[in-house]
């Protein structure tokens, strides 16, 4: 996934490119193309607030390793979501 590569240009201020076809895109002649891929990436939305319930100790575990909780259980979310192979809408 480049959620990351897309997440490190946004914090460096480079500009997201729009979708495109990839027929459109076009080709470097000073380079021999083998294959083009497409790569799935996920354009951050705007945080909602949510009221959760969440095992005390839990909780407290993450408070000891992360510096903000909504960032933790948000890659926590993530993470799992992906091990599960979740579809994107």
């Amino acid at each position: 996934m480049c959620s990351g590569h897309i997440a490190a240009g946004v914090e460096y201020g480079d500009p997201i490119l729009e979708l495109s076809d990839i027929d459109v895109v076009a080709v470097d002649p000073d380079i021999d193309e083998v294959a083009r891929i497409l790569v799935r990436g996920e354009r951050s939305g705007r945080s909602v607030r949510v009221q959760v319930s969440i095992d005390e100790g839990l909780l407290a575990r993450i408070d000891r390793v992360a510096k903000n909780r909504s960032g933790f259980l948000a890659d926590a979310a993530r993470a799992a979501l992906a091990a599960r192979g979740a579809p994107w809408s």
